[in-house]
């Protein structure tokens, strides 16, 4: 896909992997739509993008605020053509020690960030990408949603469910609008605010955009980055290993 020129929504778009996706599309010459929940540091991206960037502060976790926002978008952008669900929220949450009133509002916020906005916002777009003479919906996946961690099941069953809906979506797209690519992207443990303390061997958030913005332009339906390249394979051959290799994270 030719993404000089194209309007892109980066959801997530002014932290982590997020800012390097609208970093690196800037630099293609793309206009990008960046959504975050935080007005300073979109405020930050905006200054540094100039005219390059526009961004909209919307809570993610709010149905209501993500249907207004699907409804209204198209109208601000008419040109959008590229939607990439980047927004992710991970909880380390143990259910056997935690009280489980304080945990509900958690998980159920989780889940709305990492499934319930990627499904509005990728089929509440859909009608306008389809008149766009070629589109595309990206969804960022995690190694996770292969192998689950104890400490993280509501994130892991997220990411499964991204990756589930990604698929099916592009059974329905590949029928009726084969112009617009359906993407999962799988990422391995990427150096980002969500993840610092945690685990060893993690890629920049500059090499993650970058593979996936790669794979786009590529018109690749899956993107498997760094060493999630590996996991599809190790889940065929030797599962049991995957589990237990993966399973305190």
């Amino acid at each position: 896909m030719e993404l000089t020129g194209t309007t892109a929504l980066v959801t997530g778009g002014a932290r982590g992997i997020g800012r390097e996706l609208t970093r690196q599309l800037v630099a293609l010459d793309a206009h990008v739509v960046a959504v975050g929940s935080n007005p300073e540091a979109l405020a930050d991206l905006a200054a540094e993008h100039g005219a390059l960037v526009s961004t909209d502060v919307v809570d993610l976790s709010n149905s209501e605020a993500v249907d207004t926002y699907v409804d209204e978008l198209p109208l601000r952008h008419p040109g959008l053509s590229v939607v990439i669900n980047n927004a992710g929220v991970q909880n380390l949450s143990d259910f056997l020690t935690g009280d489980p009133q304080q945990l509900r509002p958690v998980l159920r916020r989780e889940l709305a960030v990492n499934l319930d906005a990627v499904i509005t916002l990728s089929t509440g777009l859909l009608p306008h990408l389809a008149q766009q003479p070629s589109a595309a919906i990206v969804n960022i996946s995690s190694g996770l949603a292969l192998i689950p961690k104890r400490s993280a099941p509501v994130y892991c069953a997220a990411k499964a469910g991204v990756r589930t809906f990604t698929r099916a979506l592009r059974y329905q797209c590949e029928g009726a609008a084969p112009h617009i690519q359906v993407i999962d992207a799988v990422l391995p443990l990427v150096d980002t605010d969500m993840t610092a303390g945690r685990g060893r061997g993690k890629i920049t958030s500059a090499r993650a955009a970058g593979s996936v913005i790669d794979g786009l332009r590529r018109g690749r339906a899956e993107i498997y980055v760094g060493k999630a390249r590996l996991l599809p394979a190790l889940m065929r051959v030797a599962p049991s290993l995957g589990y237990r290799a993966m399973r305190h994270g």
